[in-house]
């Protein structure tokens, strides 16, 4: 299928787009900055802009057979003002509304389309059980999602099959809500939100993808569904359950006061109690990859090993390294497709985190020996400048990239891959050198050394979606 995708760029919609290219999709890209979009999404995304206007939707959805519609600014923006408020119902409300629109003027339509929503449709319920049939809630919150869902159904009146997917608080690696979590409770300083009585319904951001995936070619998904995984969790058990996964206390509450002065009423999102349960996934047999609150976590707080260590037998050209990094991958895929993906310069910012912010400057280079990639990235709110030289080019076994310009004294990276048994196996080995001499050691312990196998595990994240791992 080609599926036209909107919010490509946001948390869930970088996930999505590699599950899709594995299942054999393509995907068409509904962005607002083309450039950001290149330098975010890979080489195999086409892009269309917000801004070419309604003519250019139309013609593009005409190409499609589906809509994935995940556009929406966060909630968590800051305190909902009337100029906040007026953003989330743009960005959620008219932006499907100018899809649908789209839709109905096209002379041949997507044949689904795929609406995100979220659990804030029900609004503030305490204990009690909800499903797919529970009757709305009566906040900002929940009329927005009703709002959101009424605009997605004017669809159906084109033919069009239909599904409001009500997410949960999504989890994934570098980004999302566990994204502003994660700080305090790698401190020590986490614990449950308010009371710690409301029910917060969760899902693992993989298993979201996979249902979006599902739901584009099983026609069984039809109307609301509740994007949550099975297992409930209160946010006490959920602040104690990501303790464990740190192996840290988890005990210091945050009070409700505080919440509120700080967000007003957007404090909602984390003081509202959802008991959601998703008996439409049940019905149609929807398998979770993370059906358990410890299974999800401990994926996202661990996930793919990758160790640092002194450096040793130091290879030609990183002699001055001081320290070592390896990781190693087992693809479900033909060597000669993994090595296709890695050999592309323009899927590099699609396994970098985006709180990076990566984007390639200039023309992108064909890769070989002595192709020179000039890239910027921020680490934390400091942008650097970054080129790469490939010193080795082995297409099918192996390459080397070499830092000419950026924040190390020595980055030497090679890659790795051979076959085994119709599967790929990728080896990276970095040597790198921080700056600042000893200052740089003690850097290395407390925030480059974690923040590189964050990076790693990241890009393990991406490679297990976009080709399935061992």
């Amino acid at each position: 299928m080609r599926v036209f995708v909107s919010g490509a760029t946001g948390f869930i919609g970088r996930a999505l787009i590699p599950l899709l290219q594995r299942d054999g999709h393509s995907v068409v890209a509904w962005v607002r900055s083309e450039t950001a979009a290149r330098s975010l999404l890979g080489a195999e995304v086409e892009r269309v802009p917000a801004d070419a206007g309604l003519d250019a939707l139309v013609t593009a959805l005409e190409r499609c057979d589906a809509v994935v519609n995940l556009a929406g600014a966060p909630l968590m923006g800051g305190r909902w003002t009337a100029a906040r408020r007026a953003i989330l119902t743009d960005s959620r409300v008219n932006v499907t509304g100018h899809l649908v629109r789209a839709m109905t003027a096209a002379k041949t339509r997507p044949s689904v389309f795929i609406s995100g929503s979220a659990v804030g449709y029900y609004g503030d319920r305490a204990d009690e059980p909800l499903t797919e049939t529970s009757s709305a809630g009566d906040d900002f919150l929940a009329r927005l999602c009703q709002q959101w869902e009424e605009a997605a159904q004017q669809a159906e009146t084109l033919g069009v099959r239909v599904v409001r997917l009500r997410t949960g608080v999504v989890l994934g690696r570098a980004g999302g809500a566990l994204a502003q979590m994660l700080p305090p409770f790698e401190f020590g300083l986490g614990g449950p939100v308010g009371s710690g009585r409301q029910y917060l319904p969760w899902i693992h951001l993989h298993d979201l993808v996979k249902i979006v995936a599902v739901a584009l070619v099983d026609e069984r998904y039809r109307g609301p569904v509740n994007g949550v995984a099975p297992e409930q969790a209160t946010s006490r058990s959920f602040a104690r359950a990501l303790g464990r996964a740190l192996h840290r206390p988890a005990v210091l509450p945050l009070p409700a006061l505080a919440l509120k002065a700080i967000f007003g009423q957007a404090a909602t999102v984390l003081l509202a109690s959802q008991r959601v349960e998703a008996p439409a996934l049940g019905q149609c047999e929807f398998s979770f990859a993370f059906p358990t609150l410890d299974a999800a976590l401990a994926d996202i707080v661990g996930g793919a090993s990758v160790t640092i260590s002194p450096a040793q037998a130091r290879p030609e050209g990183a002699a001055k390294a001081r320290y070592e990094l390896r990781t190693r991958t087992v693809i479900n895929a033909p060597l000669a497709d993994t090595f296709s993906f890695f050999s592309k310069a323009e899927n590099l910012g699609l396994i970098t985190p985006a709180a990076m912010k990566f984007r390639v400057h200039g023309e992108i280079p064909l890769m070989a020996e002595g192709a020179a990639i000039d890239y910027r990235v921020s680490v934390g709110p400091l942008p650097m400048r970054w080129r790469s030289r490939i010193t080795t080019w082995e297409p099918g076994r192996r390459f080397v990239d070499l830092q000419e310009v950026g924040p190390y004294r020595l980055w030497w990276h090679e890659h790795t891959f051979q076959t085994d048994a119709g599967r790929t196996v990728m080896e990276d080995r970095v040597y790198y050198a921080p700056p600042f001499g000893i200052l740089g050691r003690l850097a290395n312990r407390l925030f480059i050394g974690p923040t590189l196998k964050k990076i790693f595990q990241y890009r393990g994240d991406v490679i297990r979606l976009r080709f399935g791992v061992s």
